[in-house]
């Protein structure tokens, strides 16, 4: 019979890995650039709601809430939400590509991860520090007038 000997270490390690999700997943096909949505529609007059018909992605936010040059992480939807520049809408996976993490904001042009200090472009989700590899992989949104959707 084997005997085997394990550190507290190993164990703690072990057991999150287990309870991080997304660890080290890059979303699959990582996402297109184009899985981005630029709002052309022009935003209605009044304060009246126009809801897309049902069947349409979940509602995260509307436009005004998303600042230019910088984002909104959306924890529970585990999305980032980004403006790179005045009505150009990105969506990113909130979850780190290094180990799984949330990112935590959205500042100076970067989306940040607080657990080991990785950056990624609020632009394309690429890499600006590390210790990520990967970039965020795209999620995809529709705009509409001035609601923010999941697609």
């Amino acid at each position: 019979m084997t005997s085997w000997s394990t550190s507290r270490r190993t164990v703690l390690f072990a057991a999150a890995a287990l309870t991080t999700t997304g660890c080290g997943s890059d979303g699959g096909d990582g996402g297109e650039e184009g899985d981005a949505v630029t709002d052309t529609s022009e935003a209605s007059e009044g304060t009246g709601s126009a809801e897309p018909p049902e069947g349409d992605g979940e509602a995260l936010a509307r436009t005004s809430d998303i600042p230019v040059g910088g984002g909104t992480v959306f924890r529970d939807e585990k999305v980032v939400v980004t403006q790179p520049t005045a009505g150009e809408f990105k969506a990113f996976s909130a979850v780190c590509t290094h180990q799984g993490c949330l990112v935590n904001k959205v500042a100076d042009g970067t989306i940040d991860c607080p657990c080991h200090a990785s950056k990624f472009r609020v632009t394309d989700g690429s890499v600006v520090t590390g210790p990520a590899t990967r970039p965020l992989p795209a999620e995809r949104i529709t705009v509409s007038g001035e609601t923010i959707r999941l697609a």
